[in-house]
């Protein structure tokens, strides 16, 4: 597998048409995506002293979030709009490869910040619901 730029690690919000139109959010430096699975312990006596896990229990979830530049474009007012109302909507993650991880998610932080003699920066943080699907192309 070839090293991939970071820059062509985006983060994409659904329009909630069918089909789905996805845009690329705006201004964005940094893109990072963590799966995440729960560990179900079933530790007992007979386990010898080492930990025993339950495969295939437990919670799986996967978290996007990401830093930039405020650009005052459509796909961040959206954004905004979208954490306001708490809703689920449609995110893709996409990679300079072409693949992409793709899954309903609620945006449950957005953040902004700016120095006196700087821009207007954001972070932002979302958490899966359902399954998240990886596109393979």
């Amino acid at each position: 597998m070839a090293a991939e730029k970071g820059r062509a690690f985006v983060l994409k919000i659904g329009d909630g048409g069918n089909p789905e139109t996805f845009s690329t959010i705006g201004g964005m430096r940094t893109t990072q995506l963590a799966i995440n699975n729960e560990v179900v312990d079933i530790t007992n006596k007979e386990s010898g002293g080492w930990r025993d896990l339950l495969a295939g229990a437990g919670v799986r979830s996967v978290t996007l979030s990401g830093a930039g530049v405020f650009t005052d474009s459509a796909a961040e007012m959206s954004l905004q709009a979208k954490i306001l109302a708490g809703s689920l909507d449609n995110y893709e993650v996409a990679f300079e490869s072409g693949d992409s991880f793709s899954g309903a998610f609620q945006a449950v932080s957005l953040e902004y910040a700016g120095d006196h003699n700087g821009e207007r920066t954001y972070t932002i943080r979302l958490e899966s619901s359902g399954a998240v699907v990886f596109n393979d192309v």
